[in-house]
């Protein structure tokens, strides 16, 4: 036992080389666990059920809502605390009978308002009432002619990072898991969906109710309303969509059944009951958006040919990483998009075959180069264990969470094997299931679970390197594809001229040209310009990444046969991936700034806050 524990001594010490780090523990329950982004003291009074009632005003474009909390005051404190922000607060009752004195904070840029109420020792429940605003940063409310269907309005909610609070007072933490019920009315001719069990159908009331049966935390809540109908896949998989958009959505998504039986094969049974995808209209910001039983997913991957499918993948494995097991502060973003990256491939390759995996790791092995040069190798954002206290949480969404923390795992399973890799994912799931962890957590269970029975990991592993320091640590493995390969042996015997006859016969699928264009020098002539467009079809590809990767090259060469197809892509696509690398390189010059500028003022409308909150400050 004294071996034991002085090898447990060693192995904390040889982990831990951030001396910031040392004096942090992990936990196993929300003590210490200090989130920047909330004003809530959940270690005081935390909430545990909501009961949420909404009435969806599309004439005044407010929501009107009754949150009802149960909550548990854990050490007899006389106030619980809930994050707010742009919402007006109307009243609040303590279990269901008595008027509550409440106060609001001091307005802060990105966390709003703290919504104090005074509560008793045996307070079990508080109800607010409470309205929306028009700035209400979650809600992205659409005229008909911005929908695919051009009939009916649109509404829809982003709630992570920190926007749930902008449409329901709450404690909004990912800490912080709660179930909830809902009751929603809408007009008439249209159906309200959540991150819930949801009807299939229209009813004739207009009046919908949820239940979402498992603790998930406030980033997860979501509403839709619209014109949506839905088609089913298999028992438990189906689209929704605007009827327009339905058939061919539903193609495009035909294997979603597939990838589930494929993410269980790996890593445990799916626990959410239904996977359902919901196509939004084109202002989404993100490609997709994994809220439980309903993730939300951009049209813009509807290629016409399943090569843009692996965002399905990814948001299915984050009903594992994330949603069941879920980063404690956005501090701690790469557990879960580190993992769902992993996840995601595992998917892919066990449903679409190796080498399709090997070119999607490859390609993203190439972003995350490019987003250590454009962050600057020794800067702090590059580490896995982030530091956003008193910045937008969003600033985190690179590619270092997604494809640093990819990298890390890989070598992990390298290190271990991928029979016993697979296993240790396992377990992990299993054990933090319905909870929320710190990379500090994570730290400590690997110790335990990995490094007690084989000490010599820590060496091969480097996990501090990994997670508390800048840039990439020298066990990186760097992937590659005998695809990808091929098209770099044609440019390096042609570096005089661009080979476009050979690369022509040499690229078929969508992920080589990605590739291409992703290896092309910034600087082209027009003739190659013209000929790599003939050869390709890039201005007028179906496929988004493609498009936005050679609409970087148009903008950098002046291609102006490009033109009108770049204003046409900002005007009508709203995720912010795409947007903001396109017109961060519009504005390197005077003249591209003003053209930025130009298309900017018909585009702002169709974009949601995350992504002109960004794109306000580049055009400034």
């Amino acid at each position: 036992m004294k071996k034991l524990a002085l090898c447990l001594c060693i192995l904390f010490a040889a982990c831990q080389s951030n001396k910031d780090h040392t004096k942090k523990t992990a936990q196993t329950d929300l003590s210490d666990r200090s989130d920047p982004h909330s004003y809530s003291i959940p270690t005081d009074a935390v909430v545990k059920h909501l009961d949420l009632e909404l009435a969806v005003d599309f004439s005044s474009r407010i929501l009107t809502g009754k949150a009802t909390w149960e909550i548990q005051n854990l050490t007899a404190t006389d106030s619980i605390i809930f994050d707010t922000r742009q919402m007006q607060i109307e009243k609040v009752i303590l279990d269901a009978k008595k008027d509550a004195k409440f106060s609001l904070g001091k307005k802060d840029t990105f966390l709003g308002q703290a919504l104090n109420v005074k509560i008793e020792p045996g307070t079990k429940q508080v109800t607010i009432w409470y309205k929306t605003t028009k700035e209400s940063a979650a809600l992205q409310w659409l005229n008909p002619e911005q929908t695919a269907g051009k009939k009916q309005p649109f509404l829809f909610t982003q709630s992570q990072a920190i926007l749930a609070r902008t449409w329901v007072p709450c404690q909004d933490s990912p800490a912080i898991r709660f179930n909830y019920t809902a009751k929603v009315t809408v007009p008439r001719e249209m159906i309200a969906l959540m991150s819930a069990e949801n009807p299939q159908k229209k009813n004739s009331s207009g009046v919908y109710q949820f239940r979402q049966p498992n603790p998930i935390p406030s980033y997860l809540l979501a509403l839709a309303v619209g014109d949506i109908e839905f088609k089913s896949i298999d028992s438990r998989t189906g689209v929704y969509a605007e009827p327009v958009t339905l058939k061919r959505a539903a193609w495009e998504f035909s294997d979603m059944g597939k990838m589930v039986s494929a993410a269980e094969s790996l890593y445990g049974p799916y626990l959410w009951n239904r996977f359902d995808v919901l196509v939004l209209p084109p202002s989404f910001p993100f490609g997709g958006m994994e809220n439980p039983m309903l993730t939300f997913a951009t049209p813009t991957i509807i290629a016409g040919d399943r090569s843009l499918v692996s965002v399905i993948s990814h948001e299915l494995a984050h009903s594992w990483s994330g949603n069941l097991t879920t980063n404690a502060t956005w501090n701690d973003f790469w557990l879960n998009e580190g993992f769902t990256t992993y996840f995601e491939r595992r998917i892919v390759e066990t449903v679409y075959g190796r080498e399709e995996a090997m070119m999607q790791e490859a390609i993203g092995f190439k972003a995350l180069q490019a987003s250590i040069e454009e962050l600057g190798p020794k800067s702090e954002d590059t580490k896995l264990k982030g530091n956003f206290a008193g910045r937008d949480p969003d600033e985190g969404v690179t590619d270092i969470p997604y494809e640093k923390g990819y990298a890390f795992l890989k070598v992990m399973e390298l290190a271990l094997g991928r029979t016993a890799f697979d296993a240790f994912v396992t377990e992990y799931f299993q054990s933090h299931k319905f909870k929320s962890i710190t990379t500090e957590d994570f730290v400590l269970y690997v110790q335990k679970n990995l490094f007690v029975k084989d000490p010599k990991l820590s060496d091969k592993l480097k996990m501090s390197e990994w997670l508390y320091e800048a840039g990439l640590p020298d066990n990186l493995i760097k992937p590659s594809s005998e695809k990808f390969l091929a098209i770099d042996s044609l440019l390096n015997a042609n570096r005089d001229r661009l080979p476009i006859n050979s690369l022509k016969s040499q690229i078929s699928l969508a992920n080589e040209k990605l590739y291409l264009l992703n290896v092309l020098p910034d600087s082209l002539d027009k003739k190659d310009m013209a000929q790599l467009d003939q050869a390709f079809l890039f201005t007028h590809s179906h496929n988004a990444e493609i498009q936005c990767a050679w609409y970087m090259h148009a903008i950098k060469n002046n291609y102006q046969p490009a033109v009108a197809a770049i204003e046409k892509f900002l005007i009508n696509v709203g995720r912010r991936k795409f947007l903001i690398p396109l017109y961060k390189e519009m504005v390197k010059t005077e003249e591209g700034k003003e053209w930025a500028r130009r298309i900017y003022k018909k585009a702002r409308p169709n974009y949601h806050a995350v992504a002109y909150s960004t794109i306000d400050e580049l055009l400034k």
